[in-house]
């Protein structure tokens, strides 16, 4: 059964794919980063902007540094002498005076300095805005980037998650077989597949034990059981000799019916289903025609209410799925109780069958432990009716099988207790696929 995930929780594709993205646009910052440091150094070590010359002059204090200069003026501008900013001037006359003012060489040089500090900064924002701006754009692309890649790096953990479920349904034949790049998911697949290859080998083994161990006991069972019977039919048997041969019948016809158990267990885990149309409603007429006997001679009213309920499946499996789910509600009642049977269409695109019985009390705590093998309700001991074919007191495998015939055609079987006493047995199965018919 797969369970629920948790609205809140993120898949793991989802946080590899935050962790790419995070990872990314922390890189990206950090590259900004270094590269604003790196930029904002390199502008503050360039020397005084050039574009001073072509508004009137600037500080010359290394001879020959600016050759467009006369060597003349040199000393009166470093002294601070004022001087004109015309740009039509032919020589730069340190005497002359503005016509909006005047400044010496220390004015100058602020204004160019502002200029070159606003223009640095200007520089600098431009850089870190469209830094910031492509680091986005780039951003979202790698979230993209990261959602394909995490899909890709899944896909081999999907498969394997894909064959564990298929194995939890009893499927142990079924291997992983992973044949990408020698890394740790293969690895983990290969570990799995030898995993898997221990539990199909002691499965397989317990199943053949118990199957081959089903089929010799039958053979002297059924010796025994015609060696009572021509001995009860024989007019010259004590009446004592007879009593014990009845008790002794019936003993063996419950042993027969265990082993018939355990080869039915034996057969829906080892034997692959062959799937045929099956109608649920059909299957439990039958079953309550085959118990009628045994109903009225236990004063059991059967009830059978029937819809068209189609599915699919091993139809001998299934009739032995409602059989047992009637045999133990006639079997675990009271005289004059109740079995109601009932197939009805169910939930999600299923079918059910639910047998309801009258009976003993079942306390709540205890209807699970009703599906292991070998618990009964009560001890009733086996007492023969040889005119049916009946014996009272089960073996314990009856709910077993039904949930081991339910399992094995996708479906589950649930149980409840009654108010009052006997339980409702509810066996949901996958409804049979829809057919087009040719038009």
């Amino acid at each position: 059964m797969r369970l629920a995930r948790p609205a809140l929780r993120p898949t793991l594709r989802a946080r590899l794919t935050a962790v790419y993205a995070a990872a990314f646009v922390v890189a990206g910052a950090v590259l900004i980063a270094v590269l604003y440091v790196v930029l904002a150094a390199a502008i503050d070590r360039q020397p005084v902007d050039s574009v001073g010359l072509a508004v009137g002059a600037v500080e010359a204090s290394d001879i020959g540094m600016y050759s467009t200069l006369d060597p003349s003026l040199t000393a009166d501008l470093v002294a601070g002498q004022s001087f004109p900013l015309s740009p039509s001037a032919s020589t730069v006359d340190p005497a002359a005076t503005l016509s909006t003012g005047s400044g010496t060489l220390a004015d100058l040089r602020k204004v160019v300095e502002t200029n070159n500090q606003e223009a640095r900064d200007a520089t600098l924002r431009s850089v870190l805005t469209w830094s910031i701006l492509a680091l986005l754009g780039i951003g979202v692309l790698a979230v993209g980037f990261g959602w394909v890649m995490s899909s890709r790096v899944l896909a081999p953990l999907h498969r394997i998650t894909a064959t564990a479920r298929r194995v939890a349904d009893d499927n142990l034949h079924e291997r992983i077989a992973h044949n990408g790049p020698d890394d740790e998911l293969k690895d983990l697949a290969d570990t799995f597949d030898q995993m898997l290859e221990r539990l199909d080998r002691a499965f397989d083994g317990q199943r053949r034990f118990v199957s081959n161990a089903s089929h010799e006991l039958r053979t002297p069972l059924t010796i025994t059981r015609t060696v009572l019977e021509v001995a009860l039919d024989d007019p010259g048997t004590h009446q004592d000799a007879r009593h014990l041969g009845t008790t002794l019948l019936a003993v063996n016809a419950r042993q027969e019916r265990l082993i018939e158990g355990l080869l039915t267990l034996a057969a829906v885990d080892q034997a692959p289903l062959v799937p045929e149309p099956v109608d649920l409603a059909e299957v439990a007429a039958q079953a309550v025609a085959t118990a009628g006997v045994p109903a009225r001679d236990a004063g059991v009213d059967l009830h059978l209410d029937a819809e068209p309920t189609p599915t699919q499946g091993d139809a001998v499996l299934l009739e032995r799925l409602v059989q047992n789910l009637v045999d133990n509600a006639v079997r675990y009642n009271e005289p004059g109780g109740r079995v109601a049977v009932a197939t009805r269409p169910g939930p999600d695109g299923s079918v059910e069958v639910a047998v309801s019985n009258t009976g003993p009390v079942v306390p709540t705590y205890e209807v699970e432990a009703l599906f292991e093998p070998f618990r009964r309700l009560a001890r009733d001991g086996a007492v023969a009716d040889r005119r049916g074919g009946y014996v009272r007191g089960g073996v314990g495998l009856g709910l077993s099988i039904v949930r081991s015939v339910a399992a094995a055609h996708g479906g589950q079987v649930t149980a409840e207790p009654r108010d009052g006493g006997g339980l409702t047995v509810v066996a949901r199965l996958p409804a049979a696929r829809a057919t087009l018919s040719p038009a």
